[in-house]
């Protein structure tokens, strides 16, 4: 009864992954949809609904160890639906599409953008251990964006930053610059690690805890203003380190969970190469050094 009982389990959990990426997608077409509608408000919030699940399935993945590239791969994809597809036709339905006949140039630009990123995400850091992120990660791009909408219908909003901004130029600039970031290798900070055992961890559950009231009493008012803050904050720090030459390395590659090596990365018993590097030494009298 053991041995059915577990594998029954095991199953359930390597399949729990593959339902949150589903439901990011899910998500991400109803926004679409609503989009299309004209309902903008819940279009938005349907993208941060599609940008929790993408963050449960990866902890999932992490916390169970049943991550794998057909997993990475199909969490890639879903993510350009979400947050490129998605944040930028809400915004095209909403503002650009009374802007002339070639606005949508800047939807595309953005979705490529986003394409980009998460194909070199796929290349450089999918899979490994992260401290950072190297360039603006396309869901925080996409919330930024699509949340705009419900935060320009609030009464802060609309008494006191109306008629300072002009909205399609601002959100030309905004979908231009997370067009840049995204492609840039300015390092973002990854969600901070919670814990009851150290400084870092109690900081990081007082960080969770804040996040999660702005979202759940204040959403209207807490999201495009985070997501603003957050893409100024990798910004700014980059240009900071830049000035005192302190710019952060890449990360190392490691699992995500284990603070060893992988074994291919181990140095102590190294697998002999499958060819030579450089040319052959001769001999004096004829024949190679290896």
């Amino acid at each position: 009864m053991t041995g059915p009982r577990r594998t029954g389990m095991r199953r359930a959990i390597v399949i729990l992954p593959g339902a949150f990426t589903s439901g990011n997608l899910f998500f991400g077409v109803w926004a679409i949809v609503e989009a299309a509608r004209g309902n903008f408000t819940h279009a938005a919030y349907f993208v941060v609904l599609a940008g929790i699940m993408d963050v449960l399935d990866g902890r999932i993945a992490r916390m169970s160890r049943t991550g794998s590239t057909f997993g990475a791969e199909m969490d890639s994809l879903v993510d350009v639906i979400s947050f490129g597809m998605a944040p930028a036709l809400l915004v095209f339905f909403h503002t650009f599409s009374k802007g002339g006949e070639w606005a949508w140039l800047l939807c595309f630009l953005y979705v490529l953008a986003a394409v980009l990123r998460l194909a070199r995400f796929n290349v450089e850091q999918a899979g490994h251990a992260k401290s950072q992120f190297f360039g603006l990660p396309s869901p925080a791009a996409g919330m930024a964006l699509a949340t705009f909408w419900p935060f320009s219908q609030t009464p802060f909003y609309q008494q006191h930053l109306a008629g300072l901004i002009s909205e399609p130029l601002f959100l030309a600039v905004l979908m231009v610059v997370c067009s840049l970031l995204m492609v840039s290798h300015v390092p973002y900070p990854i969600w901070p690690r919670v814990g009851l055992r150290s400084w870092r961890g109690l900081l990081g559950v007082a960080y969770s805890v804040g996040v999660l009231a702005g979202m759940i009493y204040v959403p209207a008012y807490f999201f495009f203003p985070y997501g603003i803050g957050y893409l100024a904050f990798g910004l700014g720090r980059a240009v900071f380190y830049g000035f005192l030459e302190r710019l952060p390395e890449r990360d190392p590659l490691r699992d995500e969970d284990d603070e060893t090596e992988r074994p291919q990365d181990d140095q102590t018993n190294p697998k002999p190469l499958p060819f030579r590097l450089g040319r052959p030494r001769r001999r004096p009298g004829g024949g190679s050094l290896s």
